[in-house]
């Protein structure tokens, strides 16, 4: 196999192990080089099973090693070499100098049930590898299984079906909400995305809303003035975020290359910057004191996916700073709670849709 490229400091050029001979070639991490896998799993079935002769599983069967004993026929306990055990994290680089490797032996037992469960998904490892996909690829594949609890795992399979649910009923309440939408009043333009308002006309047919802004009255007015603030002190705390955090990652933390560092910054960039562009809504909120004009039904849904989306931050594998963006939307949404509990409904307000209480009551009345 290619060997992983060996992560150094960019400015001093210090690995975090010593580089071996075949890495100073400069085409030699082109080339496959031998691996040693320094770990070996057993398992030996151990539940007494009873199947007929003539319908034995094949999963089964390949495993059992018949010995005969004068007239009968025994068959010795199953032992299954598990292979999904192996990762590609766990494999060494074979070279010149080495005259040692190690090896460690895991004995467990194991269940019938289990026992053909992996032995469906070594198959299927396998005939992924046969369809194309790399080690590392099909290494990705072994961690959900290996890394992960089964009960749990197939919990995150059920409650992955809740996502999609919460995903539509999220999607058809925007949909609602900016149909009915007349106004941003109280809305940040940067969270929704909605710039230059002013003498803006947005017209969309079918399913989609429509907008028609013509002249700002008072109360948008002062929306706008207080999200543009709220852009300007986040602002000074993004832009020396952003750059203090590649400098740091640029000094104590190893890459493969330059290229890895420069994605690696803008990546923890747009983690930044999607984090902090949320946050102008509630300084919105704050300076108006009021919440009535968010689509809260849409934030609901929203927020059941934030919560299932923290379950698979701690399955899947991913890097740090992913895992953390994760848990953004949690902190953000818990805010907006606060504030829904902190300025009370006030009758006379305006809600999402651009109506007051009191202005229905008034339709009614005429």
């Amino acid at each position: 196999m290619i060997p992983k490229p060996e992560e150094i400091n960019l400015l001093t050029g210090e690995s975090a192990t010593q580089q071996i001979e075949a890495e100073k070639q400069p085409n030699a991490l082109d080339e496959p080089v031998s691996h040693w896998r320094s770990r070996l799993t057993l398992n030996v079935m151990v539940e007494d099973f009873v199947f007929d002769g003539s319908s034995l599983p094949a999963d089964v069967h390949r495993y059992m090693k018949m010995v005969q004993l004068g007239k009968t026929v025994h068959y010795l306990p199953i032992l299954f070499i598990d292979q999904l055990s192996n990762r590609v994290k766990d494999l060494m680089v074979i070279n010149r100098s080495t005259t040692e490797l190690p090896l460690t032996v895991s004995y467990d037992k194991i269940s019938l049930g289990k026992l053909r469960f992996w032995i469906h998904m070594q198959d299927a490892v396998y005939s992924l590898q046969q369809f194309g996909f790399s080690e590392k690829d099909a290494d990705e594949v072994k961690g959900i299984f290996v890394d992960t609890n089964l009960y749990f795992l197939a919990l995150t399979f059920f409650v992955a079906a809740f996502h999609l649910l919460f995903d539509f009923l999220a999607f058809k309440n925007d949909i609602s909400f900016w149909k009915k939408k007349r106004s941003m009043i109280g809305m940040s333009t940067k969270l929704w995305k909605v710039k230059k308002a002013l003498k803006m006309t947005i017209r969309w047919q079918g399913l989609r809303p429509k907008f028609q802004f013509g002249a700002y009255n008072d109360s948008e007015k002062k929306t706008e003035e207080y999200d543009a603030q709220a852009m300007k002190y986040l602002s000074y705390l993004l832009y020396p975020l952003c750059i203090g955090g590649a400098g740091y990652s640029l000094l104590n933390v190893k890459y493969k290359s330059w290229y890895s560092w420069l994605i690696n910054s803008f990546v923890n960039g747009v983690y930044a910057f999607g984090f902090l562009f949320m946050l102008p809504q509630l300084f919105v909120n704050y300076k108006m004191k009021s919440v009535a004009h968010l689509p809260w039904k849409a934030f609901t849904y929203k927020a059941f996916n934030t919560f299932i989306d923290d379950i698979f931050a701690f399955i899947i594998t991913m890097p740090t700073s992913h895992r953390l963006a994760c848990f953004r939307d949690d902190v953000v949404f818990l805010v907006y709670l606060y504030q829904r509990w902190l300025y009370p409904v006030d009758k006379s307000r305006v809600n999402e849709y651009g109506e007051s209480y009191e202005e229905k009551v008034k339709k009614k009345s005429s």
